[in-house]
């Protein structure tokens, strides 16, 4: 019999909402679009035809409501792949837990999740205000290696040769984990790119930025974008994905992630002007989650 999880463990707030996220079961639709900007779920609540609910605490807002009689939640992660960790964890726990007893239910709910961000780009062809669509992401954070996490032989495979070949202080330790063939099957278009996310802890220095601090890995976006393991290249960086996939994988739930290019970080090129594109973007999630 399945032990009651402890005050400590599973911490619900006085209201009765998780402890981070301040969500009740109920709150949530099954499909829910994640952002890291609070500021975004505003924004793609807009376009939706009725909202049911809203909260926010700290950096994680949350909106609930219809999109062409869809049910859709949009909910802002805040940066990084330590926010991954409580967003999905205590979403799932809405879903799959029981409060009263502490216990995961018997019958659980699987949740499509997409993240809807923006990121650096790493081939040269990819112009700058780009969809880009993930079909797996490489972790060099640490989140994923707390955790159970399924590796197949093609992602073992992929994953030596990255640790024999980029220039990643000796600590690291590269994980992977894939998208949701599903939702990428919805979400891919003529004009979106498809292709392998490379997620990292840190926005300057774990991303071969340099400003007054001097950093370990010079060659870093160089060898990111040299990299092709059996026809495969590593299409763009950002902070998120990594967690997401891995998490979402190990729960039995389904995700993936479109971001915006902003930034080509090999020619150095950024798009200024971008907020019609996000908004092409956030419709385009809607209308195919």
């Amino acid at each position: 019999m399945t032990e009651s999880l402890a005050p400590s463990e599973l911490i619900i707030n006085p209201d009765g909402s998780i402890y981070h996220l301040h969500l009740k079961p109920g709150d949530l639709a099954k499909k829910i679009i994640i952002v890291g900007d609070q500021d975004r779920v505003k924004k793609i609540g807009d376009f939706l035809d009725e909202v049911t609910f809203t909260v926010q605490n700290r950096e994680f807002a949350t909106i609930t409501g219809l999109y062409k009689n869809k049910a859709v939640s949009i909910v802002s992660t805040g940066i990084g792949t330590d926010n991954i960790d409580i967003v999905v964890q205590e979403i799932d726990a809405v879903f799959n837990i029981d409060f009263t007893t502490r216990k995961p239910k018997e019958n659980l709910t699987q949740i499509d999740f997409v993240r809807i961000g923006t990121c650096g780009i790493l081939e040269d062809e990819i112009p700058v205000g780009s969809f880009l669509l993930s079909t797996a992401a490489v972790g060099l954070d640490n989140v994923g290696h707390f955790y159970e996490i399924h590796e197949n032989k093609s992602i073992t495979n992929i994953l030596t040769a990255l640790t024999n070949e980029l220039p990643l202080p000796n600590k690291i330790v590269p994980y992977m984990a894939e998208a949701s063939k599903d939702l990428n099957q919805r979400l891919k278009n003529a004009d979106v790119y498809e292709g392998i996310t490379v997620t990292s802890s840190g926005f300057y220095g774990p991303q071969g930025r340099a400003l007054r601090l001097q950093i370990k890995t010079n060659e870093l976006i160089e060898a990111l974008h040299d990299f092709e393991f059996e026809g495969q290249g590593l299409q763009n960086l950002e902070m998120e994905c990594s967690a997401l996939f891995a998490l979402s994988q190990a729960l039995g739930h389904q995700s993936t992630a479109i971001c915006l290019g902003l930034a080509n970080r090999r020619l150095g090129t950024f798009a200024e002007n971008y907020s019609n594109r996000m908004e092409t973007l956030i419709l385009h999630v809607l209308k195919n989650i």
